[in-house]
């Protein structure tokens, strides 16, 4: 079950006193963490795309960090997530301050949690929904083979 949007207890990012996180993806976008589900970025050059504006694909990341940290919060013991599907709408877009994605799980199974995301720039525009679907399975699945 390894490849993309798996979540391995290594590779879950680790969470500072500051709440900033500590893997690569996390730390190039600036993603601080304010509570699992809700995550805060400030706009910088670096995420605009050529046109000055932000990014979509900063926004996408901001939706899955922060769906998977809220249904992460409620797995329990022995249980690996991994991204299924998300869909977004994008609304509007912005170019400077802060922007904050809010996550909540909707529903959850033995095998599937649903979420849905909303990304809000400082000023309380609305910019993206989103929904998303999440595999949850025995973290034991994703041992190598010997």
């Amino acid at each position: 079950m390894r490849g993309h949007g798996v979540v391995e207890p290594a590779t879950v990012p680790a969470v500072s006193s500051a709440g900033n996180a500590h893997d690569g993806v996390s730390e190039f976008f600036g993603f601080r963490y304010e509570a699992p589900g809700v995550i805060r970025v400030t706009i910088r050059p670096a995420l605009m795309n050529r046109a000055g504006l932000l990014s979509g694909a900063v926004a996408y990341a901001m939706v899955d960090y922060a769906m998977g940290s809220a249904l992460w919060a409620e797995r329990n013991e022995g249980e690996g997530i991994a991204t299924l599907s998300i869909s977004v709408n994008y609304l509007q877009t912005a170019r400077e301050g802060d922007i904050v994605c809010r996550a909540e799980l909707d529903r959850r199974n033995r095998r599937v949690g649903m979420l849905h995301a909303s990304v809000e720039s400082e000023d309380g525009r609305l910019l993206l929904t989103a929904i998303g679907s999440y595999s949850i399975f025995p973290r034991e699945q994703l041992a190598r083979p010997s």
